[in-house]
């Protein structure tokens, strides 16, 4: 995937520094956007955008342009950015229904639409998505996250098909994802069993890969060992 410009949103969690550090060392130039401020110069292969609210579309497609502007052009758009919160739906609050869609589908909808044309004129786009296992069949406390990225995924599916022939559209779905904060929260687990930031982004890579030209809406398990 040598030369390939890519956005990454989410770009400063867990999961993002290790999909930026992996294209990094695959010959990529990375745009690393994220809502925490921005960490580092920029150089000629990495051009970080701060404080970013890809929940607001004008903030959106003013930081995707940029990446634009800064590169010369964009090839692949890799959405991370998004939360979590476990929360009952009897005892819960009803915003966090709306906060769990604005930061897992209103952040991939508004960077995907202003990314659009970008990829177009690429001649050869990408977009993958981060569903989630979790979306497939939601457990307790689980209701307001697994609808959200259930609708990851009807926008995953819904826009490879208005872009086929176009850009790629694909999603990938991870089982739990073995950082820091899930060790903590979940102590007693078998970590081992769990998949790593680096196997989850070999797979997110490999989507965004001119490898992966005839795929497209298509959800991708990434279990690890469960």
């Amino acid at each position: 995937m040598d030369g390939k410009v890519i956005v990454v949103t989410g770009a400063l969690g867990a999961l993002g520094r290790v999909v930026v550090d992996e294209a990094l060392a695959r010959g990529d130039r990375i745009a690393s956007v994220d809502h925490a401020p921005t960490q580092a110069p920029a150089t000629a292969d990495l051009f970080e955008l701060g404080g970013v609210d890809l929940t607001d579309a004008a903030a959106a497609k003013k930081a995707i342009d940029a990446a634009a502007s800064h590169f010369g052009r964009l090839d692949a758009l890799i959405n991370i950015a998004g939360g979590f919160l476990f929360e009952t739906v009897a005892d819960g609050d009803p915003k966090t229904w709306q906060r769990m869609y604005a930061l897992n589908v209103m952040t991939a909808l508004n960077a995907s639409r202003a990314a659009i044309p970008h990829l177009t004129a690429s001649g050869n786009g990408r977009i993958v998505n981060l569903g989630a296992m979790g979306a497939l069949q939601a457990g307790p406390g689980m209701g307001a996250y697994a609808a959200s990225k259930a609708g990851v995924h009807r926008l995953t599916e819904a826009l490879a098909a208005e872009l086929k022939g176009k850009i790629t559209v694909n999603a990938v779905l991870p089982s739990i994802i073995d950082t820091a904060a899930n060790r903590a929260s979940m102590p007693k687990a078998d970590f081992e069993k769990w998949v790593t930031p680096k196997e989850l982004a070999d797979v997110i890579l490999f989507l965004a890969s001119d490898a992966a030209s005839a795929v497209t809406g298509a959800l991708l398990p990434v279990n690890g060992r469960v």
